[in-house]
């Protein structure tokens, strides 16, 4: 077993590792957005309602700063906006903290997305440069993993913050960012710099080749959209629907969400180590938007705990076959001069299937309750899951 763990993570670059612990550092801040609301209505006295615009500003926030984020990414390179990004990201944290203005606020809270989301598509350029297309996908793997164990710190870590003083959520999630910041400046520079004397050897590429004019990965974008709005309802509205209908109590229902991230941990690097190259990209893809059909095919017929559990497993795997082999089909279809446009394309679908997601569930069981999201959401996992056959057939 150590054996397959230490083959899985081996082979990886020394710069893949590092933009992982950037990542980590990152994520373990990652403080402020999941009790924003909490701030803004318990300590700042905002409504629900100003509460949510300000949530929507973050998302438009976001989907402007991985556009952006891709185009500088294309135009000057991945290292200084991934440098610039945490680095403002993180002086954005400090400058929130000081103020108690409605309208400075949603000003600050949308730059602050917008220079969070420009990392992303840097992120995703600066793993393809370090890594070979025999490893792109476990070094994606690597990256999510870093996430997930940033996110299930940063949450615990805000929670303990917050009950002494919310102003330490943004000292914490300011500073996070610009000790990021800082080890891309010192460990990243000398790569991207080897890594510019071996591009300026190479061929140059037509610059008409555009993402925007590619059709195929309009309709992967589509579908991946169409899957992402699916699945992130397991987590605005899923715990909704845990607490009001299934009657669990808190402590179960973070069992259940702390499941997802314990699986991907645990399971996903191993699991790309033994698939990847055996089996076509789009149908794992495909594969895994048909797993998280399961789940709500779960939530309509019961409510045991027992089951909810193996309903989170399916979504869990639906997660593990399909993300990392989305981010690989992006990058093999980019070249170097163009794949920050392509990776930011795919992040934003992300984003946008973000502040969708809770609009679409909100909405819906306001007017026709849960069961009917259910249906509309197993709908959407079965579209994106042919459509990505489908795709494969083009």
């Amino acid at each position: 077993m150590l054996s397959l763990y230490r083959n899985a993570f081996g082979g990886l670059s020394r710069q893949v590792w590092l933009l992982a612990l950037v990542m980590l550092i990152n994520r373990s801040g990652g403080m402020v957005v999941a009790f924003l609301t909490l701030y803004l209505t318990q300590k700042l006295g905002f409504s629900i309602t100003d509460a949510g615009f300000v949530m929507v500003i973050f998302g438009v926030g976001s989907i402007c700063g991985t556009f952006l984020g891709g185009k500088l990414t294309d135009l000057i390179g991945y290292f200084p906006v991934q440098l610039f990004s945490l680095m403002l990201g993180g002086i954005m944290f400090l400058l929130l903290s000081q103020t108690q203005n409605y309208y400075v606020i949603c000003t600050l809270v949308f730059f602050l997305s917008a220079f969070g989301e420009a990392y992303r598509p840097a992120n995703t350029a600066s793993i393809a440069d370090f890594s070979t297309p025999e490893t792109f996908t476990r070094s994606v793997s690597l990256i999510r993993l870093a996430i997930n164990i940033g996110w299930s710190i940063g949450p615990a870590v805000g929670g303990f913050l917050a009950s002494r003083d919310y102003t330490l959520l943004f000292w914490a999630d300011g500073l996070t960012n610009i000790g990021a910041a800082t080890l891309v400046f010192f460990f990243l520079r000398s790569s991207r710099q080897k890594r510019a004397d071996i591009k300026a050897n190479k061929v140059e590429i037509d610059p008409k080749d555009s993402a925007y004019r590619d059709r195929k990965y309009w309709i992967f974008l589509l579908l991946t959209t169409i899957y992402a709005v699916a699945f992130f309802q397991l987590f605005t509205i899923g715990p909704v629907f845990y607490k009001q209908v299934c009657a669990l109590t808190e402590i179960q229902i973070g069992y259940i969400l702390g499941l997802n991230g314990l699986i991907v941990a645990l399971v996903e690097m191993i699991l790309i180590y033994k698939i990847e190259g055996k089996f076509e990209k789009l149908n794992l893809i495909s594969f895994g938007a048909s797993l998280v059909v399961v789940n709500y095919i779960i939530f309509l017929f019961s409510h045991n705990y027992a089951w909810l559990i193996i309903g989170i497993l399916f979504a869990t795997f639906s997660e593990i076959f399909a993300m990392p082999f989305m981010n690989a089909f992006s990058i093999e279809r980019s070249k170097p001069h163009n794949r920050g446009q392509y990776s930011a394309l795919h992040s934003m679908t992300w984003s946008i299937a973000q502040v969708s997601a809770p609009l679409v569930g909100t909405q819906t069981i306001a007017h026709f309750g849960f069961d009917a999201l259910w249906y509309i959401l197993g709908s959407f996992g079965i579209v994106s899951a042919v459509g990505f056959i489908w795709l494969k057939r083009l």
